[in-house]
């Protein structure tokens, strides 16, 4: 089970329902919520969060907040009352969360144009149509 956070750059209505309709037709989803108020959509299951943001990037601009586990609700029992023990040090590699950088758009670069003109000076056996 995964958790991934995105956030959205859409304004209105259709666009939202055209981003949700598009997550959850993809295989894997089991839940979906939008929080149009920071624009932030979070998609939990067994996902691919790079095919989700694939996906999402035709619809409107798209990044990545967050990628990790998702937290599962722990079953009513017995809870045992045992003290817990300070953490001196906590590592960063067992930290859940990745922080993807910010990716950037790649715009192709436009190639001038070179028009080649002959004149009749230059070829004598080219046709002229006078």
């Amino acid at each position: 089970m995964m958790k991934a956070v995105l956030k959205l750059e859409v304004y209105d209505d259709k666009a939202k329902q055209k981003a949700m309709r598009t997550v959850s037709s993809l295989s894997g989803v089991d839940s979906i919520s939008m929080d149009m108020k920071d624009k932030k959509l979070t998609v939990t299951g067994d996902i691919d969060p790079v095919v989700i943001v694939g996906k999402l990037r035709k619809i409107c601009p798209t990044d990545m907040i967050s990628v990790g586990p998702a937290k599962e609700e722990k079953k009513d029992g017995p809870k045992k009352d045992e003290p817990k023990k300070p953490d001196a040090k906590k590592d960063p590699k067992d930290q859940a969360a990745v922080w993807i950088p910010h990716q950037y758009h790649h715009y192709p670069q436009i190639m001038p144009q070179h028009y080649y003109a002959r004149s009749v000076e230059e070829d004598p056996n080219g046709c002229l149509i006078s």
